[in-house]
């Protein structure tokens, strides 16, 4: 419902125009918002690639929250069966099963979200364990609805459309993740699914569209990694500096890194 409402949100525009405070509201908020979701929901709450104090996880959970992105416990439960059924007709969003071509690409971007397969077969224990978590996940809808109306406030109907255009865009950015970079991109590691490193996907989405290095080693803080030449690259990424600015701060450590030697013997050959 949120998904469609903030789609509709954005014909405001069309009456309101897009001014340049405005586009700048729009645009800090899905830089936040995205790294909210890939620093915290992905890689430390579902993966737990690094350790962080319990208030870096409870005000990054509300930050994800208020991207529309559902809450933690949904995102991580969607996530962890993504990787348990990876491109079978059992992952919840594969562009390639159970239909491939435009099928299921819309399947993966957003068609999966109408689907009985919204609902995660069961929810993760530790986040379910964590009275703090498990508020947000239940009320993940406040932390929008608040974004919102800090929006109106701040700036009237046109600020609000801005948040709907960052709501959207942010939606859609991070679908890529499940789309895009499954179908387009190469594949530097030896994986048993069609994920890839695909560029675009990675700029849009602050380093997460190095998909094939995450289902390579899922567990690593940074996902920017490649091979050329028999040599790794280091690709740009941006959420893993952000984690760093964070270790910086002590707000962060036990930050998990495979060693090139490990990149390497996954390499493809």
């Amino acid at each position: 419902m949120f998904i469609v409402l903030s789609h509709l949100g954005c014909l405001l525009l069309l009456a309101t125009g897009l001014s340049l405070e405005a586009a700048g509201w729009a645009l800090a908020l899905y830089l936040v918002r995205m790294l909210a979701t890939t620093a915290i929901y992905h890689r430390l709450i579902t993966h737990g690639s690094y350790r962080a104090p319990k208030p870096v996880v409870w005000i990054g959970a509300l930050v994800g929250a208020s991207a529309g992105q559902m809450g933690p416990s949904w995102w991580k439960a969607h996530h962890l069966a993504h990787h348990r059924h990876v491109d079978t007709d059992q992952d919840p969003h594969s562009p390639l099963q159970p239909r491939s071509g435009l099928q299921g690409f819309w399947r993966s971007q957003v068609g999966w979200l109408l689907q009985s397969s919204f609902f995660p077969e069961r929810l993760p224990a530790d986040v379910e364990a964590d009275p703090v978590l498990r508020l947000i996940d239940r009320l993940h809808f406040l932390p929008l609805l608040a974004l919102g109306g800090l929006s109106y406030v701040l700036g009237g109907l046109e600020w609000l459309a801005a948040f709907c255009l960052s709501t959207t865009l942010l939606f859609h950015g991070v679908a890529t993740v499940n789309s895009l970079a499954h179908l387009a991109g190469d594949r530097p590691f030896l994986t048993d699914d069609m994920s890839r490193n695909n560029g675009l996907v990675a700029l849009i989405t602050l380093g997460e569209g190095w998909h094939n290095l995450h289902h390579a080693f899922q567990w690593s803080v940074r996902q920017g990694y490649g091979v050329s030449g028999g040599r790794v690259q280091r690709l740009p990424d941006p959420t893993y500096a952000f984690i760093r600015g964070l270790e910086r701060c002590g707000w962060a450590d036990r930050l998990r890194l495979p060693a090139a030697e490990d990149l390497l013997a996954r390499a493809r050959p």
